[in-house]
């Protein structure tokens, strides 16, 4: 298939390149050329200076950018020049309103519009091992499916346009108080004086056992915060959740008081720590007494 592809940052390159090695023909285009160019060189790909040049007849157009007004801007460009009846795909996680507006934009054109954020991180792209939880129209979704397999494990169709978008925010919910159960156990047991390698022995293979403790754990006790999703794209997201939740009348006590949490993190320098420094924050209050 022939497949344009916008936004080859951490995630993006690596999708866009399992597309290729899936035996696609992808043109990718990034806001940074050189890190277009540098994809082109170490996968094949086309080089794309433009949007709308990478979308020149392609019968699927994929986004990874970082927020609403970007997929607005890219989609705008892209339109043009797309093949007649071309599906966009968008892997950005943004607001279950745009997604709305960017399928009814696509299907005033005669294309289609698929939401399609992703969990997974970094490890997941890399490995194509994603979870896409995608929103829109089942025939232009069955057209996409099997090409979002390249890179990933599992891709569902949750109901119409923003139903990916409104399933990633609940994604984000459960991740936020994960977390911070396990920063304050971590806290916890540090506070005790308890071996942490010992606890998480002794923990883990009961029903405290979640992913993030199997994969965080061990980096959380020794203060590494440098592993993936960042902060700040974390606060964007939970920023995402609880104004849908003002619009749908949900009571999101824990999610809101995580987010408060997360701009004490940015406060302390921890922007671009990944989402696990939730423990750096109660850390620093333990030093403090």
């Amino acid at each position: 298939m022939k497949i344009g592809f916008a936004g080859l940052g951490v995630m993006g390159a690596p999708m866009a390149g399992h597309l290729i090695k899936a035996g696609h023909e992808v043109a990718g285009f990034n806001r940074s050329p050189e890190k277009a160019q540098a994809w082109a060189d170490r996968t094949g790909g086309r080089y794309a200076g433009t949007a709308r040049e990478a979308a020149n007849g392609a019968e699927l157009f994929i986004l990874c950018v970082g927020r609403d007004s970007d997929v607005a801007e890219v989609v705008a460009d892209a339109l043009p020049t797309l093949a007649e009846g071309a599906v966009v795909v968008d892997h950005t996680t943004t607001s279950a309103r745009i997604a709305r507006e960017m399928a009814e934009l696509c299907a005033a054109t005669g294309r289609s519009f698929v939401d399609a954020p992703v969990s997974g991180g970094q490890a997941g792209a890399e490995n194509g091992q994603l979870s896409v939880m995608a929103g829109g129209d089942p025939e232009a979704f069955a057209r996409a499916e099997l090409v979002l397999m390249a890179y990933s494990k599992a891709v569902k169709l949750m109901g119409p346009a923003g139903s990916g978008q409104l399933t990633k925010m609940v994604n984000q919910i459960c991740i936020a108080g994960v977390v911070q159960g396990l920063a304050e156990a971590m806290h916890f047991a540090k506070s005790s004086g308890l071996d942490t390698a010992a606890v998480y022995d002794a923990v883990s293979k009961g029903a405290a056992q979640s992913w993030q403790m199997d994969n965080r754990w061990a980096t959380m006790a020794e203060n590494r915060f440098d592993f993936g999703f960042a902060v700040d794209w974390m606060r964007k997201d939970l920023g995402l959740v609880l104004e849908e939740a003002r619009a749908n009348g949900s009571h999101l006590a824990l999610t809101a008081l995580v987010d408060q949490f997360y701009s004490e993190v940015q406060a302390m320098g921890g922007a671009r720590w990944d989402t696990s420094s939730l423990a750096a924050r109660l850390e620093a209050r333990r030093r403090k007494g």
